[in-house]
């Protein structure tokens, strides 16, 4: 068999995953060690870390694999920059010095950062084939149609495959500038979020606006065709000759320039966030359909930037054109890591592949870092820090569980961490989801972040059609359904208001459920169904949190402040309980509670903070 490392790097999210034999053994986001979020730089302690859990040296590897192929995006961006010149040479000044110094040199640069000890082949693969391969080869189907669809790779901004067995066939691309991950990535810009990381923040403001610009984007922006595929009219937007998204054109036709990071969301912002969300769901829509009539499938499988767009996954589960759909929980840049090194192993070296409807292969994607009771043990005592130790898990179980029911916000770090953008119940922040302040709460003295930002419910997966209108799993927290009417509230008069409000705090303090904590102002949820297979302790937690309320809902947010990455080690999680208004921390067996803390200084409180850039 095989040994065989997959590394993306450069662009956004740099990561490594590594399999032996078959198995998924590890992988990481190369910012969880380095606490620099996003960091796009080679993952040297990704692949340290993967390395040091298989138990073997770079020499052992028989394949290092690249997530995308560096010559043909070149290739791509000289031709842009000449198709634009001279309006491009400002950017094109800046860009080409990490091009002519790293990039396109990555095997001396990956021997290197492997300290000269591999002197194998080094594989480079599609980007868009990694994301189709990190998509379908853990998926639980033997056969499906395979959907990516991100800003762009090399060339290719989105893409239709099919997979069989271990085969896996690209049929359809559609190419640069034209993306419905630039587009929405654009409006992003313009309504003041960053660009590659506020996309979700679109996503969660799109329920307090109208769609009134649909039509607008529909007419001027874009040519959308029945196949999904869209023509980009140019003059609104600058990102291939510019340092910014949009033009001077696109300013003029919503009224005025790009918001200002940090100032007054105004509802023009909403309304274009509304609407570029259901231009999306349209284009995904559509281009579901079309893989649909390529390949003949009964199942989907996602990827790609856009795949992390939940509210759209929800739309598309619900109407119906596959049988099921997929979506692995790394689904964007880091996600091609994994998928290059499971392209490596079932599509070029033939690799039996046998899914039995499970998606076992990626191991509930807890795949990071995981730290004993005795490496905890030895950090707290050795920083003399308070805690408590319970050896009986029952007992931990019942003591966080009261925590939550005193209204107490608990940080929950527990397993191997996370492998992609979203917290499962391994490096969490966790509360009571019927409690109607905690998201107010949460977001503003917890995560540091805007108050419309809503929050993902962990719902016992047994238990999941209890509460919301889907009647399977979302184990990675990537599809979107509506609450139950059942358990919904009538709003009164003065609830009714508030939710028209323009200052978006009212609306969120609006008791709108009996889980008013992770229902969003549009009645819908970002749903984790949780299985002891998968999360273990964090099910087992939920399970006790049912016996002693009813409910089988708890909030679960992702273990980090605003601008810093999600805590992989004790000591993250130490210094972001001891940052914050979080009250609670449990490190495996281990409980702290905040009042048994020494106080910290704002000054200390500031310093931790200052050293994240929020975004």
């Amino acid at each position: 068999m095989s040994k065989i490392l997959g590394i993306s790097a450069f662009y956004h999210d740099s990561a490594a995953a590594l399999m032996v034999d078959g198995v998924i053994v590890a992988a990481a986001q190369e910012e969880r060690f380095t606490r620099k979020k996003h960091d796009h730089n080679f993952p040297k302690n990704a692949v340290e870390f993967c390395l040091a859990e298989a138990r073997i040296q770079p020499e052992d590897l028989d394949y290092v694999v690249f997530y995308d192929k560096p010559l043909l995006k070149f290739e791509r961006l000289l031709e842009t920059y000449l198709a634009f010149a001279p309006a491009g040479l400002r950017s094109f000044m800046m860009a080409m010095p990490l091009w002519l110094k790293t990039k396109l040199h990555l095997p001396r640069e990956i021997r290197k950062a492997l300290g000269g000890r591999y002197r194998k082949r080094i594989v480079f693969v599609g980007h868009h084939e990694s994301h189709a391969a990190s998509a379908f080869y853990p998926s639980p189907f033997d056969e499906a149609a395979v959907l990516t669809m991100d800003g762009v790779g090399e060339w290719d901004t989105a893409s239709i495959g099919h997979g069989r067995g271990h085969k896996l066939e690209m049929l359809k691309t559609l190419a640069f500038p034209h993306s419905i991950g630039l587009l929405y990535s654009a409006i992003t810009y313009f309504c003041g979020f960053r660009v590659n990381s506020g996309e979700y923040k679109l996503m969660g403001l799109a329920p307090y606006g109208e769609p009134k610009y649909v039509d607008l984007i529909l007419d001027k922006l874009i040519d959308l065709k029945p196949d999904g595929s869209l023509a980009m009219d140019m003059k609104y937007f600058n990102y291939c000759e510019g340092l910014t998204m949009t033009s001077p054109a696109f300013d003029e036709l919503f009224g005025g320039p790009p918001r200002d990071a940090e100032s007054m969301i105004t509802q023009r912002e909403m309304d274009l966030a509304a609407s570029i969300q259901k231009v999306t769901e349209e284009v995904v829509l559509r281009m579901a359909r079309t893989a649909k009539q390529l390949t003949g499938a009964k199942y989907l499988c996602l990827a790609g930037g856009v795949a992390l767009n939940c509210v759209a996954n929800g739309v598309l589960l619900r109407a119906k054109i596959f049988e099921d759909i997929w979506i692995p929980a790394p689904a964007g840049d880091a996600g091609g890591a994994l998928g290059a090194a499971l392209l490596a192993h079932f599509h070029l070296l033939e690799s039996e592949r046998k899914p039995n409807g499970s998606d076992a292969l990626i191991r509930g994607s807890l795949l990071g870092p995981k730290f004993s009771n005795d490496e905890i043990r030895a950090f707290l005592e050795a920083q003399q820090i308070k805690h408590h130790f319970h050896a009986d898990e029952p007992l931990l179980l019942r003591e966080t569980v009261n925590a939550m029911l005193g209204g107490k916000v608990v940080g929950w770090f527990q397993d191997r961490m996370e492998f992609g953008p979203r917290a499962l119940g391994a490096r969490s922040i966790i509360g009571d989801a019927r409690n109607e302040t905690m998201q107010s709460q949460m977001n503003l003295r917890i995560k540091f972040r805007e108050s419309f930002r809503p929050f993902a419910p962990s719902v016992l997966a047994e238990d999941i059609g209890e509460y919301f209108e889907i009647d399977r799993e979302s184990p990675y927290m990537l599809l979107v359904a509506p609450v139950k009417k059942e358990i919904r509230c009538d709003l009164t008069p003065e609830q009714q208001r508030a939710m028209k409000d323009p200052d978006l705090r009212k609306r969120v303090n609006v008791k709108r459920s009996t889980i008013p904590a992770v229902t969003h102002v549009d009645m819908s949820a970002r749903i984790q169904s949780v299985d002891e297979r998968r999360n273990g302790r964090y099910y087992r937690l939920i399970r006790e949190f049912k016996r002693q309320t009813g409910s089988s809902v708890i909030i679960n947010t992702s273990f980090n402040i605003r601008g810093e990455p999600i805590v992989c080690t004790p000591q993250d999680a130490y210094r972001c309980f001891m940052a914050s208004d979080m009250d609670v921390l449990v490190l495996e067996n281990f409980i702290l509670y905040k009042t048994e803390q020494p106080q910290q200084s704002e000054t200390e409180r500031a310093k931790y903070l200052g050293s994240f850039s929020l975004d």
